[in-house]
């Protein structure tokens, strides 16, 4: 049990190594003159093709036949086509190590939601943390320098929708979930991100990718960002406790954050530095505590 609980973690952890490597991926691509709403168009498309051959490997239990699978899994689909593109947004904007911090904030858009919603019930930890995440993101964006910081409101607004959207894909993954198997859900939500992003796509552009010497690049996009990744990702969390899977994830941005350092000579202030740890300590710490609370009450008798 422990060797799959290992496997399981490092499995998890390849999956945001992947995620990370796709960010800066992503960035090379921008910086390249690429359009970010085709270069995330080819992220999820490719991607979309590896999920279609892990559905016909495995098509047990798909649930490609129900109805509330393909609402949730449409919605998810609306919400991991504007994370992509917001996303992409953000790096081309500002900065791989900028984009994927605020894309971070998602849990705490989650919360929001499921305040609004009445799904969640409003608490002092979690408005604290709610707090933080927020003077986390004025350090990281240098609002309070009045216009005068490293990171456009370009960057920072398409960010933090980034992480919106986000929030809205696990929304749709989560409801969708019992009503038929990961990989069912990837495809539909895959292809309805096919389309938006098709639709959004500059045609001239999306066509040149096909001829362009950087083709390779977007190849890797789609295999480390969504269709590998994805598939490690589901495979994981099979053996590997939520908490755990939450802390693991950090590898994300830590790598997304190093390849933007190291490879595409980006620069962060101290101030930016402080307000990026912020958000990410805060963040993980806010996913161990739902995921505690969440055990708990599963634990305790059914007549409460």
């Amino acid at each position: 049990m422990k060797q799959n609980g290992l496997l399981s973690t490092t499995f998890v952890a390849l999956a945001a190594l992947c995620w990370g490597l796709s960010g800066g991926i992503a960035g090379i691509l921008t910086a390249q003159g690429w359009d970010p709403v085709v270069v995330s168009f080819y992220w999820g498309a490719i991607g979309f093709l590896f999920v279609i051959v892990w559905l016909s490997i495995r098509p047990h239990g798909s649930g490609l036949t129900s109805g509330r699978l393909w609402f949730w899994s449409t919605i998810a689909g609306v919400g991991v086509a504007g994370n992509l593109a917001f996303y992409l947004i953000s790096i081309a904007e500002g900065s791989v190590a900028v984009a994927v911090t605020l894309m971070y904030c998602a849990p705490v858009f989650v919360y929001l939601l499921s305040f609004t919603l009445k799904l969640e019930k409003p608490a002092l930890f979690k408005w604290a943390a709610i707090a933080m995440v927020m003077f986390g993101v004025v350090l990281l964006t240098g609002i309070y320098k009045g216009g005068a910081g490293e990171v456009t409101p370009i960057a920072a607004a398409a960010g933090l929708l980034s992480g919106l959207s986000y929030a809205v894909f696990i929304f749709g993954f989560k409801y969708a979930a019992p009503h038929g198997s990961p990989q069912g859900i990837l495809v539909i939500a895959l292809a309805v991100l096919t389309v938006i992003l098709m639709w959004l796509s500059d045609a001239d552009q999306a066509l040149a990718v096909l001829k362009a010497p950087s083709w390779p690049l977007f190849v890797a996009l789609g295999l480390f960002g969504t269709g590998l990744s994805f598939i490690l990702y589901i495979i994981g969390l099979k053996h590997t406790t939520p908490t755990v899977a939450s802390i693991v994830a950090m590898v994300e941005p830590a790598t997304a954050s190093l390849f933007g350092v190291l490879i595409l000579n980006e620069t962060l202030a101290s101030p930016q530095i402080f307000g990026m740890g912020l958000i990410l300590v805060t963040v993980t710490a806010l996913s161990v505590y739902s995921n505690a609370r969440n055990k708990s009450r599963m634990t305790k008798p059914s007549a409460e």
